[in-house]
């Protein structure tokens, strides 16, 4: 019996070393991606030059381009990252399943369909379009969900309800922009693509806050989001109230993708790819909250450095992601079917 107690107890702290090392890592990751995108651009910039404007230094020809270009564009992407991965593994964690992710579902297509009927159909431009399309991402949540309520929510069903939802509102989309003015359609088809271009000082307090209150609640409720996992019976066993645990859930994943998605368009695949990357990094020991937001923002780090400088050409963020994001879907809905748990 103490043998198998010391097994346990090591095993336990393997993971812990292992999670608090994968966490120390991404950590890093982000900190260098941070760094490269405020050090890269038509001029390249020391370290140190870097690190005087931040301080408050002010050269010519440097304060401006790396306060007002750089630092938005470098603080979005991490701010948006991370809430798509928290977003999107809330969701999977929630239906217990890794095709339930907000930009799958439809959650993503909803409120990228109302921002491109404010931009092209109503002139609109600026915070008007952000709140419209927030707007419109927790519509579609909530549609989808009646939808598909029957007795409690059932995974299968909500993925089902919200693939045709999206594919719907894709078609929407797609017509709006076939009637879309050019002067209107450039700016439409950059909000689409998801993109970091434009980026400003502005854009990043609300995103943050948003990452701040909704993150901060999913990430205090992480016990009750494991607790799911084994099942309604067993959590409810465990005194679980899960009708106000999933609206909670699904209200601060809506928002946080919602909110990203206003900010910085629909950043494809991030969500979806940021929860399975951190249950193979840190072994599916614990919660993926976190985790799956350093992920998040790592992922959209790296997408927007390699579109910018290690492409051919220069690329959207989301049509990098695009591109690694398909491959996987595929392979994840080929394997599913091979086990015969496919939809």
């Amino acid at each position: 019996m103490t043998a198998t107690l010391a097994i346990i107890a090591r095993l336990r702290r393997d993971r812990l070393r292992r999670r608090a090392l994968v966490l120390a890592l991404l950590a890093a990751l982000i900190f260098a991606g941070l760094a490269a995108m405020l050090m890269l651009g038509h001029r390249l910039l020391a370290p140190g030059v870097v690190l005087e404007v931040l301080r408050g230094a002010e050269i010519p020809g440097v304060s401006f381009t790396l306060r007002e270009l750089r630092l938005p564009r470098a603080l979005l992407a991490v701010a948006a990252g991370a809430a798509f991965g928290l977003g999107g593994i809330a969701f999977q964690t929630l239906l217990r399943n890794p095709l339930a992710s907000p930009d799958i579902i439809g959650i993503s297509a909803g409120a990228s369909a109302a921002a491109v009927l404010a931009i092209v159909g109503l002139g609109l431009g600026g915070p008007v379009v952000s709140v419209l399309a927030v707007a419109a991402g927790l519509g579609v949540a909530g549609l989808i969900t009646l939808l598909s309520w029957r007795d409690g929510l059932c995974g299968t069903r909500l993925i089902l309800v919200g693939i045709g939802l999206s594919a719907l509102l894709q078609s929407l989309t797609a017509y709006v922009l076939s009637r879309a003015p050019s002067w209107s359609l450039q700016e439409a088809l950059r909000w689409m693509s998801g993109s970091l271009n434009g980026a400003q000082m502005g854009q990043v307090a609300p995103l943050a806050v948003v990452l701040g209150l909704g993150g901060g609640w999913l990430i205090a409720r992480a016990a009750d989001l494991e607790a799911l996992r084994l099942g309604d019976e067993a959590a409810a066993g465990l005194g679980l109230r899960l009708g106000r645990l999933r609206v909670g859930v699904i209200l601060a994943a809506v928002a946080l993708v919602a909110v990203a998605t206003a900010t910085v368009g629909p950043v494809a695949f991030v969500a979806f790819l940021s929860g399975p990357i951190a249950a193979r990094l840190t072994g599916r020991e614990g919660s993926l909250l976190l985790p799956a937001a350093c992920v998040g923002a790592v992922l959209v780090l790296a997408a927007d450095l390699a579109g910018q400088w290690l492409l051919p050409a220069r690329y959207p963020v989301g049509v990098v992601t695009g591109v690694l994001g398909a491959p996987y879907l595929l392979a994840l809905i080929w394997r599913d079917n091979a086990k015969g748990a496919g939809l």
